[in-house]
Order: C-alpha cells, then sequence, then structure tokens
C-alpha cells in the first residue's frame, strides 16, 4: 500500500474527508491533492498528518528476526 492510499484509509477511519484534512494541515484541498499524487511527503509531515486525526506516525525496520530498527 503506497503512503498515499494510508493517509486515505486514515482519513476514512478517521471519518473525515482529505479535504478536511488539508484543512487541518492549512493548504488547500488542491495542493494537498497534488501532493498525494506525487508520494513526495516527508517523515515530518507524515507526523504532522498524524497529529491532525490524533494518531501516531510510527516508523521502523524489522529484520526477519524480529528485531527492529
Amino acid at each position: 500500500m503506497t503512503i498515499s492510499e494510508q493517509i486515505k484509509v486514515l482519513c476514512v477511519r478517521s471519518n473525515i474527508s482529505v479535504a478536511e484534512l488539508a484543512r487541518r494541515l492549512n493548504t488547500s484541498p488542491q495542493a494537498f491533492n497534488a501532493k498525494l499524487k506525487r508520494e513526495t511527503f516527508t517523515i515530518e509531515e507524515l507526523e504532522i498528518i498524524a497529529n491532525a486525526v490524533n494518531a501516531k506516525f510510527l516508523r521502523s525496520f524489522e529484520l526477519d528476526t524480529g528485531d527492529k530498527i
């Protein structure tokens, strides 16, 4: 699943539209949709998105051994 798909699922599960998420991020829905198409989110932006819907953004690598980095 791409990050844009994950953000759309996040919106559905948070009961908000993508346009509402854009407004919460102080950007226009058009600009945010363009960013979704480009898939150019930084880790900091993903953390801000999570915060906008009272969620956590977790990032890690997990090896075959189960070790997380």
